[in-house]
């Protein structure tokens, strides 16, 4: 089984080779480990942290909008989830299955859930019985497995964690509003929270989920310029619902079929955070949902006052509700200051004996390495806006990034010249599925990530086939 790496090997430049960098990362910054199955990883403390950060983020969110949380097994009998096909052949080359049970061969194998649209039909159509039941909307927060031929973590694995709602409603509008709603949910805590700006739309007929009638996604771009889906909603009609036999007494007296969203984001955004902020020191790490958002690091430690002073700082900013850690370990400070940096903490704190006498400290913001001398006096009161500082100016770099990686394009010749370069390209084409495969063949892997427009100028054609355009799409290379 692989090892953590040395922490005084070398972080590989991204520019050189992103992929590496990336790993070195994950690696040195501690926040996962390979497991003994290939595709499986160990979420260590630091990395599994950043995750409930962001969990704490989006349950809020949630639960504001109406949801509940519930947790349902993480077993499908093969029976149950063959039900409706055509989310079945999305899934089927993926799914992990039991055929064993107490030493027994089933005789209804069991699929290791690869999500669990078919556990919440199952469920509901027993818990809904009239138009007052409506509307329904659970979350779980739970693991799946899907068998991934090429993994990479956090982006992509054989399993990963996540939260997938599953909602029904008695009106289409109402379905359709909710997958709209989670969708700016989504974007809120990209824009407010991550740090991360994202192109969002929906999904082209090819693209969609597997069973549903339309599909809407977050699009993060990465240093390297390739995008990553970061989260989708979907609303799926009443197909799942007519498969299921999910029915309700309507207000007309008659029974009716519910109207079904689902919509989910995975640790697929600690990804997204490393690849959109990290540098060539290691991670950078957006206050909200950095483990420890101050470090607080002595100089000469051993020198009278200076442990106590230290000490005081941290319990005023932990009781000010801030994550804060005293490094008082044997380290020299020059370790500390790489140490931390490179694990990507927002704000470092300096405290040393010609300091204390002057009453003063120096603060060094991870994000530009800006360095701020405050008296010792005022740093409580200080740390919120310069954290918050921190934040803002995170998302105008990754949102400079963004702006200026958009370009416009009319043939497939300057579209495969546009994402050779990186980035977003907007091309406009016919939406049809035989266009979106020849597009990723001539393109060498550019795929539609998300719809932009359907308000095409008059006359524009369609570059594969010459036939009228229908749609504007963010062209990308992806992960």
């Amino acid at each position: 089984m692989a090892k953590i790496q040395n922490k005084n090997d070398a972080i590989t430049s991204r520019d050189v080779d992103f992929a590496q960098w990336y790993t070195d990362v994950c690696r040195k910054a501690e926040l996962m480990d390979y497991s003994s199955v290939k595709g499986f990883i160990d979420y260590l403390p630091y990395g599994y942290a950043i995750w409930e950060q962001i969990q704490v983020q989006l349950d809020k969110r949630f639960k504001k909008n109406g949801v509940e949380n519930v947790y349902l097994p993480m077993i499908i009998p093969t029976s149950l989830f063959n039900k409706e096909k055509e989310h079945i052949q999305g899934f089927a080359p993926e799914t992990l299955v039991a055929t064993l049970g107490g030493g027994e061969t089933l005789s209804d194998p069991l699929i290791i859930r690869p999500t669990s649209e078919v556990l919440f039909c199952d469920l509901y159509k027993n818990l809904l019985s009239s138009y007052r039941d409506l509307p329904k909307m659970y979350n779980q927060w739970c693991s799946v497995v899907r068998w991934e031929k090429t993994t990479r973590p956090f982006l992509r694995g054989s399993e990963f964690l996540w939260q997938e709602g599953h909602c029904l409603f008695e009106t289409e509008e109402e379905a359709r509003g909710n997958a709209l709603t989670m969708l700016e949910v989504y974007d809120e805590v990209g824009r407010d929270v991550l740090a991360i700006p994202f192109v969002k739309g929906r999904k082209t007929e090819h693209e969609k989920f597997a069973g549903a009638v339309a599909t809407y996604t977050i699009e993060a771009l990465m240093h390297d310029g390739k995008a990553l889906q970061a989260g989708t909603t979907h609303y799926f009609g009443q197909g799942f619902a007519e498969a299921f036999g999910i029915r309700f007494l309507g207000r007309n007296n008659k029974l009716e079929v519910p109207h079904q969203t689902s919509w989910g984001v995975s640790t697929r955004l600690i990804g997204a955070v490393i690849m959109v902020h990290g540098d060539d020191n290691g991670l950078v790490l957006p206050p909200a949902v950095a483990p420890i958002q101050v470090v607080i690091v002595p100089i000469r430690q051993e020198a009278e006052g200076i442990m106590p002073t230290c000490n005081q700082i941290k319990e005023k900013l932990v009781e000010a509700g801030y994550r804060v850690k005293v490094d008082d370990s044997d380290r020299t400070p020059g370790w500390k200051f790489a140490q931390w940096e490179m694990k990507g903490v927002p704000l470092r704190i300096e405290i040393g004996p010609r300091d204390l006498q002057e009453g003063k400290l120096m603060i060094t913001k991870r994000v530009n390495g800006e360095k701020i001398s405050l008296s010792i006096d005022e740093v409580v009161d200080k740390v919120p806006e310069i954290l918050e500082q921190i934040h803002q100016d995170m998302y105008a770099k990754a949102k400079d990034q963004l702006d200026h990686s958009v370009v416009d394009v009319e043939n497939l010749e300057q579209l495969n010249a546009a994402l050779e370069k990186g980035g977003y390209a907007r091309m406009a084409f016919c939406g049809e599925e035989e266009c979106e495969l020849k597009i990723k063949e001539a393109t060498k892997g550019g795929t539609a990530r998300a719809i932009y427009s359907e308000e095409v100028p008059e006359g524009t054609l369609c570059p594969v086939c010459g036939k009228k355009a229908t749609v504007i799409v963010y062209f990308a290379k992806a992960y």
